[in-house]
């Protein structure tokens, strides 16, 4: 069992609060995934640069100075690039004014260790183990602003309790997904994908699922038909969240074993595994409230 809440802000005037109402959806579902939690905003000032690649690592610590990392990044790059490196949390994030290939090489080369966890121009994805809200607070989800954000509490069932474990996946730029349930027929995707060329972070079946829609967009697929696709490819029982730099989507398996609910006034739009996560939302009184159908994908742009 594992919870999900995310937001999509459609009014420009709710930004400044997208932090505080994405973490008020958290709290509510907390029980459903105490062992660790993820987070990914978009938009938000301090964390992502306008004209710059942000990628977010996993962890605070890299065993070098921010100082170090940022002066070897930059000998990576053109000196034009203005290579920045910020922790926020136990979260590392470089920005760079260059494409994010170029960024993720020159990363790359000075922390090999590193893990990524994020990546692209509107995306910052924070993710750790622990109690959620004590992750939220270290990371101060609730003074951000944002356009969309996207927050996962887990309960291992697939793999391991680790922070690489945890969602959200963010496998290519401004692309994430989170998933509540589990894909049965994971293994057997993971090697099909691999054959292809696809390289994995983890043993994670939601990682399965992310790689499976990047792989899907990058052969030319909407984020629709690249869901419809996945349905068609993966088992199980699940309800999934994807995220792209203007867009989210919800999907949940054909016979809808995992919970889901959706919220949608003029001003936003929100998702969450219990309602009781979407109560205190302005506006929720006027609000659209529907269970997603089975099987069915939904979208929404900004």
């Amino acid at each position: 069992m594992c919870g999900i809440a995310a937001l999509q802000l459609r009014n420009p005037s709710l930004h400044p609060r997208m932090g505080s109402l994405l973490s008020s959806m958290l709290c509510q579902i907390v029980d459903r995934g105490p062992d660790s939690a993820g987070l990914a905003v978009y938009n938000t000032p301090g964390l992502v640069q306008e004209g710059s690649s942000t990628l977010s690592l996993l962890g605070k610590d890299q065993g070098m100075t921010t100082a170090a990392i940022t002066a070897g990044v930059a000998s990576l790059l053109p000196s034009e690039a203005q290579a920045a490196v910020k922790v926020v949390g136990d979260t590392t994030l470089v920005s760079a004014a260059v494409g994010t290939d170029l960024l993720v090489k020159a990363v790359s080369e000075t922390l090999p260790e590193a893990t990524i966890i994020g990546r692209g121009e509107h995306v910052a994805v924070m993710k750790s183990v622990g109690h959620p809200m004590e992750i939220a607070a270290e990371h101060g989800l609730e003074a951000m602003a944002g356009s969309q954000g996207v927050s996962h509490t887990r309960m291992a069932t697939e793999s391991a309790v680790t922070a690489g474990g945890s969602h959200p996946f963010s496998v290519a730029d401004d692309l994430c997904l989170v998933h509540n349930g589990s894909f049965s027929n994971h293994a057997t995707v993971r090697r099909d994908l691999k054959r292809e060329g696809v390289v994995f972070d983890s043993e994670n079946d939601t990682e399965v699922g992310a790689r499976y829609v990047a792989s899907r967009l990058k052969q030319g697929d909407t984020l629709e038909e690249a869901l419809v696709n996945l349905g068609k490819v993966l088992d199980g029982f699940y309800t999934l969240v994807v995220t792209t730099a203007d867009s989210m989507a919800v999907v949940r398996d054909p016979i809808a074993c995992k919970p889901a609910i959706i919220a949608e006034t003029d001003d936003y739009v929100a998702m969450a595994s219990e309602y009781r996560a979407l109560a205190s939302l302005p506006g929720i009184n006027n609000a659209r409230i529907f269970e997603p159908e089975p099987g069915k994908v939904y979208t929404w742009s900004l």
